[in-house]
Parts: C-alpha cells; structure tokens; sequence
C-alpha cells in the first residue's frame, strides 16, 4: 500500500505536464520503483503512455463523472501495493466546471479529497520572476490544495532558471527541477491530442530519454520525499465540507461488485470489442469492471476486416480515428456485412467513432463520402469541423448497452466531427451538459442497435 502520491498538475495545458509525468514515471522504474499511473479527467491518449511507462493500466479519476465512492475505489485499486502514485492532471490544476463543490472535474478535487500533493509544472517561456507570481496564486488559492513543490518547464539558460528559483524561493516553495527549453522533447500530436502511444515504433527510446532529462534537471530523491501523504489529513475551507480520512481508506477501496455497480455493467457475456488504430478509446476502469463481473472481452479488427466474433453475445464500438480510416472501413466488406448480422439478434452500441461507423456514410477531410455500415440512419463528416467538447448527463430512453430505460450515465463528448443529416432513428437518451443545459443530439437507436457521441464513464 503507496505511501507517497503526486499529482503532477499546471497552470494551462501546453505546459508539459505530460512530457514530466511521463519522465518521471520512466526514472522511478528505472530505480526499481513499483510506480502506477492515472489520468484526472476523461482522456483516452495519456493513459495508454502512462501504461507503457510503468507496465500497468492507468485508469482515469473524474471528480465530476464518477461517484466520489467509485474514485476512492478506483484510486485503491490503482495504487494497490506500488510505492509510488504519479495523477496526471488535465488543463490547469484549477480547471473544471462550475457546481458542486468537489466535483468540478478539476485535478484539485482529487488533491483535496485525498490530501495528495500537487507538484506544479510552470513553463517559464517568456518571463522570469513574474514565474513567482504565478507560483504564489496557485500555492494560495485553495488551503485544501497542497503545493509539494515546481518543476520549471522550458528554461532558456541558467541565467534565466536562477531569476525565476531565487524569486520563487521568497514564497518557501521549493524547485524541484528545472528542464531546458527543447522542443524535440516534445510528442507529436493530432486534432484530438497526441499521436496515440501505439503508433510510436520508437516509444521505449522517447521514454528513456524522457527519464534522462528528469534523472539529470529534476531532484528526483526531493520529488519523492515532496509525495509523502500524511497519514491523516483534514481540509476545512470555504465550500468545501471539513473532511478527515486516513490513507489507508482510500487505498482499501470498496467491494468489485459495488464498484462495477457504480460504473457500468458489462453489456454481455461476452463482448465483442472492436479494437485497433480506428478503435482504441475504451476506458481501462470499464473493461476492468467487466472482466470483475465474469464478463469475457474478445477483441476484433475491423480494419483488418474482421467481423465480431458469433459466439459474443454483445459488440461495442469505441471511439477512435475513423476519420482517418474512413476508405479502408469502407471497403471491410466482412467486417461490415458481418456487423449486420449480428445486430439482427444482438445488442450493439457505438462511441463517438464508433458511432460514426454505425452511420450511412462518413465525409472525410477532403469531402469524399465513404459508404459506412447503414445501421443507423445519421450520417457524418469530418470536412465541416466543429469542436464539440464537454460533460455529458444523460437519462437513456430505451434499454441499451449502457444502461436500462430510465437509467442516468454520465460522461464527457469530445470530437470535431459534425452531422450531415440526422437521420429518422429514435433518441436513445436526453442530454445535457455539466451546467443541466439541454444538448441537441441525442444518439440514436434503432432495433438492437444504439449509438451517442458522448463517452460514458460512470452512472450517477
């Protein structure tokens, strides 16, 4: 049972969160730590790189999506017996959404519900001492939030590390690293983030210099003494309830079966997952919840032109980069045709791409229309762009794969596509977003088949 944690967090994105979690992540198994990754907020791309950098699933942490019993739970099953725990956070440490204190969303929320310390990485592109400012706003904002110490991000020379160390050591808040400006540090990304981690031959080599950057600018035996987590700790602040836990609560976790409850129940016996470079956004804490509740997941290609497998008693299409493989999904003769069989007497549901794919046709960047599996009657394009982003609250209409008629999910949309038309299918739920705002599409579903855009992550 980890006695240290660390949520690695920033004033922004772009700052290089990712970039120092993963180096750290890297230099601590390098060291023979036991060291485990998670993701604060729904992300789909970082996880898969915090798996590769410690050689276990990393699951997400939603203060807003899950039910704070299902995030303790999570959070001790994720820690379990490593030495070490690095979160990674998501947008600026503060970012979330307005509404009920402690689950906005925000990497905060876990930092004050579990009294794990914060270590702020600070791009220091473009100023020097004003760095401290920008250091004592965050270390002051929120008592329930701790601040263990900085990582200076993009430094120009030493002349330019030391003006921003001495001014932050006015406010006793340590530096516990300063990494110099390289832009080869960092990884290529995409229209929805980085490049996925599988896509990368030369993966190993960007994490083993990655930790040789932190092994030789970051402290790394402070940065670990800066993880230790009281044995107890309390909050008490404006809007928030005063809290008192001990750590060895929220590493114990609750039951698998209660913690399955609060997620999702798998949508079969055995699920057919569509999964490869078209289809990999699956949340690792669903398909671990699965497999807890006896359920059997077979993958399958579809763009290898593999149809799901007849013996599955369920398919799920995840999200995914159809878009980019809109010509070869077309021409999966088997996969699509194979697809349509099995919807005639089984349950199927698609994600955001997969969604896609259960549509007429779908418009590629260029305007080129690919004829897709027709089993739902919208169709798409990713020529006409528009970011659609958020959380999502939603109250299904019908039984489907996520949940019973009645049932409320929530989860979190993010994608570039837009409709082209609609279709005639019915809603398959009513949703909003985080502020109860009313959202216009609703999925869809027709006979055994369904499909939304948005994610599901927990029910409520």
């Amino acid at each position: 049972m980890t006695a240290r944690a660390l949520i690695v967090s920033a004033p922004r994105s772009g700052a290089g969160k990712t970039t120092v979690t993963l180096g750290l992540l890297a230099a601590l198994r390098r060291r023979g730590t036991t060291v485990r990754a998670a993701k604060a907020g729904p992300d789909y791309i970082d996880p898969a790189f915090h798996a590769a950098a410690t050689g276990a699933p990393s699951p997400n942490l939603d203060s807003w999506a899950m039910p704070p019993a299902l995030l303790d739970a999570l959070l001790g099953q994720t820690a379990g017996d490593a030495a070490t725990l690095v979160i990674e956070g998501a947008m600026g440490l503060f970012d979330g959404v307005a509404g009920e204190a402690g689950r906005s969303g925000a990497a905060a929320d876990l930092a004050a519900r579990f009294g794990i310390p914060v270590l702020l990485v600070v791009d220091v592109t473009g100023q020097s001492q004003s760095a401290a400012a920008v250091v004592a706003g965050f270390a002051g904002f929120d008592p329930a939030v701790r601040l263990a110490g900085v990582i200076l991000n993009r430094v120009g020379s030493e002349r330019h590390r030391g003006l921003v160390a001495d001014a932050i050591a006015r406010l006793r808040v340590p530096v516990l690293g300063a990494i110099p400006r390289d832009e080869t540090l960092a990884l290529p990304e995409r229209h929805l983030g980085l490049v996925q981690a599988g896509e990368h031959g030369d993966l190993a080599q960007r994490l083993a210099r990655l930790a040789d950057v932190v092994e030789r600018h970051c402290d790394l035996d402070a940065i670990c003494a800066a993880a230790e987590i009281p044995t107890r700790h309390a909050r008490a602040c404006p809007g928030h309830p005063r809290l008192e836990t001990e750590t060895k609560t929220w590493m114990a976790g609750t039951s698998p079966a209660m913690t399955n409850r609060m997620a999702l129940p798998p949508p079969g016996q055995r699920v057919a997952l569509a999964s490869d470079a078209a289809f990999s956004f699956m949340y690792a804490h669903l398909l671990a919840g699965w497999r807890r509740a006896g359920a059997e997941i077979i993958p399958f290609s579809p763009l290898a032109d593999e149809p799901p497998p007849e013996r599955c008693d369920a398919c799920w299409l995840p999200g995914g980069y159809p878009e980019l493989h809109a010509g070869a999904l077309a021409g999966a003769h088997k996969f699509r045709d194979g697809l349509a069989r099995f919807a005639a007497s089984r349950p199927v549901h698609g994600e955001c791409g997969g969604y896609m794919v259960l549509g007429e046709f779908l418009e590629d960047a260029s305007g080129l229309r690919h004829p897709m599996t027709a089993l739902l009657g919208h169709a798409t394009s990713f020529a006409q762009r528009r970011l659609h982003l958020g959380y999502r609250a939603a109250r299904l209409l019908a039984a489907s794969p996520i949940g019973a008629a009645g049932a409320c999910v929530r989860g979190h949309e993010f994608h570039h596509a837009s409709l082209l038309t609609p279709g005639d299918d019915a809603p398959l739920a009513e949703i909003a977003d985080a502020q109860g705002r009313a959202v216009a599409e609703t999925g869809s579903r027709r006979g055994h088949v369904t499909g939304t855009f948005f994610h599901v992550i927990a029910g409520e």
